[in-house]
């Protein structure tokens, strides 16, 4: 069963509806769409912390590259990793898609990279969610283009699979990974 929720993205006005910020957005949407409690800042993480009865839902307060020092704060047994979930951007999926997937490597993700290397391990869930146009930004513009923001009909669509993942990650809260993930793979 899934107990923490960790949406990466950068803190701050400037990046909100950044398309590097969509793990963030997409965690928020999720804890209002069930009714949590508002976010509340954890000075101990470093964190914006909502939580029900069971899950917590954590925004850090850190940037993206740095999400790692939140996470181990956030997290402590080893047997907790499996009821982590990581929701994070990916240029790598084209916008309006996502993908669950469990223990794979960060795909050169640095929110990624700095969870796995705080936790040791890459045996946690992540959701990530496409962000990639149908032609994808060069490697000059890559950067420039993740934290730039959604134009408005990406927008539209990136609030569709807002939807999508809170339904699957409602299903992972109420105890089925794998049943998440056929459904919504």
């Amino acid at each position: 069963m899934i107990r923490l929720i960790l949406g990466l993205g950068n803190p701050g006005r400037e990046y909100e509806e950044t398309r590097h910020n969509a793990g963030r957005t997409t965690a928020e949407y999720f804890a209002k769409k069930q009714d949590y409690p508002e976010f509340k800042y954890d000075k101990k993480s470093n964190s914006l912390i909502s939580k029900n009865r069971q899950v917590v839902v954590a925004l850090p307060e850190t940037f993206m590259n740095k999400s790692g020092s939140a996470a181990v704060k956030l997290i402590h047994p080893k047997k907790e990793l499996k009821e982590l979930v990581v929701i994070h951007d990916d240029l790598d999926i084209p916008l309006g898609r996502f993908k669950i997937s469990y223990g794979k490597s960060s795909g050169g993700h640095k929110g990624v990279e700095s969870v796995m290397r705080a936790l040791k391990t890459k045996n946690f869930v992540r959701i990530r969610i496409g962000v990639s146009p149908k032609n994808k930004p060069s490697q000059k513009e890559v950067m420039k283009f993740i934290v730039g923001k959604f134009k408005p009909a990406e927008l539209e669509i990136f609030k569709k699979i807002n939807k999508r993942v809170s339904d699957a990650l409602e299903t992972m809260t109420n105890g089925s990974l794998e049943k998440a993930m056929s459904q919504f793979n």
